[in-house]
């Protein structure tokens, strides 16, 4: 009873719609959208659709070679590159990140390495930097009309 696993389940992380399996090499950048679950070898970033509620997960025979920006990212596996996450970032016991981790919330295992920065992003950097722009672009206006 008091021994059982919480498991922290998303909705988005049960399904998958693309496999890249372990005899597979990719090179060139990687855009999906949905469910992607890497067990080969990735040499270019992978990027989800904007403003989807994707999932990648690398398996611990998994390597991205390139960053990798997404929603949801489960690593098991190796990346050589920067991790964006713009909502849940999980890193297993056997995940190694070679680069800067930016998050809004992570959960990380015993053994996960992060050979890099972790860094705790408050907002969605490219909504927020959209909206300060709109907005300092009706300002500049509105003092235009002013004078």
């Amino acid at each position: 009873m008091f021994n059982k696993k919480k498991q922290v389940r998303h909705r988005s992380s049960n399904r998958f719609d693309t496999l890249i399996s372990a005899r597979t090499t990719i090179e060139g950048d990687v855009r999906f959208s949905g469910g992607l679950h890497v067990d080969g070898k990735i040499k270019g970033r992978v990027i989800a659709e904007e403003g989807s509620d994707a999932v990648i997960r690398l398996s611990e025979v998994g390597q991205i070679t390139g960053d990798v920006i997404a929603p949801h990212i489960i690593i098991n596996g190796t990346v050589h590159g920067d991790v964006h996450s713009s909502s849940h970032l999980e890193l297993a016991e056997k995940s190694s990140v070679n680069g800067s981790v930016y998050y809004q919330l992570i959960e990380m295992a015993m053994g996960a390495a992060v050979n890099g920065n972790l860094i705790r992003q408050t907002e969605t950097t490219g909504l927020l930097s959209h909206e300060r722009r709109e907005t300092a672009d009706l300002e500049f206006e509105s003092e235009d009309k002013v004078e």
